[in-house]
């Protein structure tokens, strides 16, 4: 008898198997929430990109979505995303001060 899309597996066969999927990061936690809440921010910035008058906005947006993920990546303890999204806070930070704070 094969399983449907609508049978739940059995622990073992998820732990042992090669074809059912399995997500590598953690769900329900405390990242989790940051992760997707950070990912809308980013969303958020990319769907005003380009429209005149909403660059500030933009570069909020941006900003917050970007430490969110920088958060995850404290919490993941991954280099990549800890690197990425740093230099990333320093580049809209940068340019928050210099566009809009008018300090060179």
């Amino acid at each position: 008898m094969s399983k449907t899309k609508t049978n739940e597996f059995h622990p073992d066969e998820i732990k042992n198997s090669k074809r059912i999927q399995k997500s590598a990061t953690p769900k329900q936690d405390l990242s989790w929430y940051i992760k997707w809440t950070a990912s809308c921010f980013i969303l958020a910035s990319m769907s005003i990109r380009g429209i005149e008058g909403l660059q500030f906005y933009d570069i909020v947006l941006s900003l917050i979505g970007v430490t969110g993920w920088m958060v995850v990546g404290l919490l993941w303890k991954d280099r990549a995303l800890i690197l990425l999204n740093g230099v990333g806070i320093i580049f809209f930070l940068r340019t928050l001060i210099t566009e809009y704070l008018m300090v060179a």
